[in-house]
């Protein structure tokens, strides 16, 4: 069993632990009230900082989790949401995670927001034995820890979708890559790195950039200047609007990329049309599917959370606040103790679901990449389209050693 720490716990549970007497099944069902059927879980959210519009994604979460409820819950049992501001600072990300754990007595996280918070959470969350189910962002660290389940693909592995399309769908070569100096970009580099040196490339240019960066007049002459042909920025859709601005500014004519979640009306508010053009790798169906658990985003999202926009970004929200769900539901029809041992135990049998937005999500022990395919969407007057079908990400980037 996982040891607990901290002063929040049950005082039983504290005392017991202090007199070498812990009950380990007790201390793993915090979170979880048997009488009333509530579960508890928790998430970190940049409601300040420099990524406020990150909300949105929280929204669709708690949007998932009213409309969840609101319909019966999960075979009765009702999920109380706790999310608490973390300004998008990883320090902080970790104090809120011990806050949640300590005075929410929270179960499991469900959906906290941020690869670069994620992956600071590790070690506090791993030390405690909670399971961290759907992290918003994408990293090789969240696929080897046995209490991490994500949806989201390795950065890496996306930015091998974006190279893949550039050079044998569109033909091009030389490459740029911008990207958030961070774990969100330092995973898509790793990937792009890889993917460029197998196909015989070299990248035209590879400029770090700060997730606040507003001006990128910088980063673009060093693009232009080296002839690159397309360009893959991995970072925020401000970051993305901005470089789209300096380009045109500059008057740098070349086919850009992005990850999945700047392919939002989010980001033609902030890029206007400059954003026509620009080219996503997506591991989630368009949300304008017709499949039912799509079609119940945007209606929930529209109830709930009628001025947010319905988009991919919230769509990821959703589909991540859903793989708890998927879990606890596996793990109620296991008939095992309520723990989070247990939920762990039900999230790793978990084989071709739907979840969300997301289709064919597995998991085994030792295996956590939930997502293996991706699609390319493209900005078209407003609009999101699907332009090439889903695809296995190369396979050279996906079965790739990681540290």
């Amino acid at each position: 069993m996982m040891p607990e720490s901290g002063k929040g716990l049950l005082t039983a549970i504290a005392l017991a632990t202090s007199l070498g007497m812990a009950s380990p099944a007790a201390a793993q069902q915090i979170g979880v009230d048997d009488d009333n059927k509530v579960v508890t879980v928790g998430a970190f959210t940049p409601v300040t900082g420099p990524v406020p519009f990150y909300a949105i994604l929280t929204h669709a979460a708690e949007a998932f989790y009213r409309h969840l409820n609101d319909n019966g819950g999960i075979e009765g049992w009702t999920v109380r949401y706790v999310t608490l501001d973390d300004g998008y600072d990883p320090a902080r990300s970790v104090a809120v995670t011990r806050q949640l754990v300590e005075d929410e007595g929270i179960f499991a996280l469900s959906a906290a927001v941020g690869t670069a918070p994620n992956v600071a959470v590790i070690p506090f969350a791993s030390e405690v034995g909670l399971p961290m189910i759907g992290p918003i962002g994408g990293a090789s660290a969240f696929f080897t820890a046995a209490n991490i389940f994500p949806l989201l693909p390795d950065y890496g592995w996306s930015a091998a979708s974006n190279v893949d399309y550039a050079v044998n769908d569109l033909g091009l070569k030389k490459i740029a890559l911008l990207w958030e100096n961070d774990e969100l970009g330092r995973s898509a580099k790793r990937g792009f790195d890889l993917y460029m040196e197998h196909l015989g490339l070299e990248p035209a240019e590879s400029v770090p950039f700060d997730v606040s960066t507003t001006n990128f007049s910088a980063h673009i002459r060093r693009v232009a200047n080296s002839g690159a042909e397309a360009v893959i920025l991995f970072g925020s859709n401000a970051n993305l609007a901005a470089a789209l601005k300096a380009a045109d500014l500059q008057g740098l004519d070349v086919e850009w990329f992005a990850p999945f979640f700047a392919a939002d009306p989010s980001t033609f508010r902030l890029a206007g049309d400059l954003l026509n053009g620009v080219h996503f790798s997506s591991w989630l169906v368009p949300v304008t599917s017709d499949d039912p658990q799509v079609a119940a985003y945007r209606e929930a999202v529209g109830k709930y959370y009628p001025d947010d926009p319905v988009g991919v970004f919230g769509l990821n929200g959703w589909s991540n606040a859903a793989l708890f769900a998927e879990g606890f539901r596996a793990l109620l029809a296991s008939g095992n103790e309520l723990t989070r041992e247990n939920l762990i135990a039900a999230l790793d049998g978990l084989k071709d679901a739907s979840v969300g937005g997301a289709q064919g999500v597995s998991f085994q022990p030792g295996d956590h990449r939930g997502t293996r395919q991706e699609g390319i969407i493209q900005a078209q007057e407003g609009e999101f389209v699907l332009v090439r079908e889903f695809r296995p990400y190369p396979e050279v980037v996906f079965d790739a050693k990681t540290e």
